[in-house]
C-alpha cells in the first residue's frame, strides 16, 4: 500500500511539471479601430499573419509598423513575440503580445508551453491558440 502511495505521489510530482501556464490582462475599450502592430523579423510571419486576421474578425484595421518603431507611432500600438520548439512535432512554445495604448501599457497575453513536457495540450494548433489570446486581449468588437 505504501509503495503504491509512493508511485502515485511520484507521477503526480513529475506531472505538475508538464504545465501550461496563460495568463491574459485585457484591454479597456479604445476609441481608435486601428492597431498599430510593430513587426517582429524573430518570429515566424505565420504569427503576424494570424494575429492580423484575429484583430480583422474583430472589427480592428491593422497597419503593420517595421521592427523598432517608436510605440508613439500609432494611439494603439502592439508588439509581439514567439518561439516554436520540435518534440514530436513543431508547436508554439511561448507567446506574448503585449498593447498600448499613448506609448503606456494597456493590456497583455502571454502563453507559455515551455514546460509542457508531457502534456499533450501544447500541440494545440497556433493560429487557434493565437486567436484565442486576442479573443481575451480584446474582449470587444472595435469600437463597442
Amino acid at each position: 500500500m505504501i509503495s503504491r502511495l509512493a508511485c502515485i505521489s511520484v507521477a503526480l510530482f513529475a506531472l505538475s511539471g508538464c504545465a501550461i501556464h496563460q495568463n491574459v490582462k485585457p484591454v479597456e475599450r479604445f476609441d481608435s479601430k486601428v492597431v498599430c502592430i510593430v513587426d517582429n523579423p524573430a518570429v515566424r510571419a505565420t504569427f503576424f499573419d494570424a494575429y492580423e486576421r484575429a484583430l480583422t474578425n474583430k472589427g480592428y484595421e491593422v497597419k503593420k509598423l517595421a521592427s523598432g518603431t517608436s510605440l508613439v507611432e500609432c494611439p494603439v500600438t502592439s508588439t509581439y513575440t514567439a518561439t516554436w520548439r520540435w518534440d514530436l512535432a513543431m508547436y508554439m512554445a511561448y507567446a506574448d503580445i503585449v498593447v498600448y495604448k499613448n506609448a503606456k501599457p494597456a493590456g497583455k497575453a502571454t502563453y507559455d508551453a515551455s514546460r509542457g513536457g508531457g502534456n499533450m495540450g501544447k500541440f494545440i494548433g497556433a493560429e487557434k491558440k493565437i486567436t484565442e489570446l486576442v479573443d481575451q486581449l480584446f474582449p470587444r468588437l472595435a469600437g463597442s
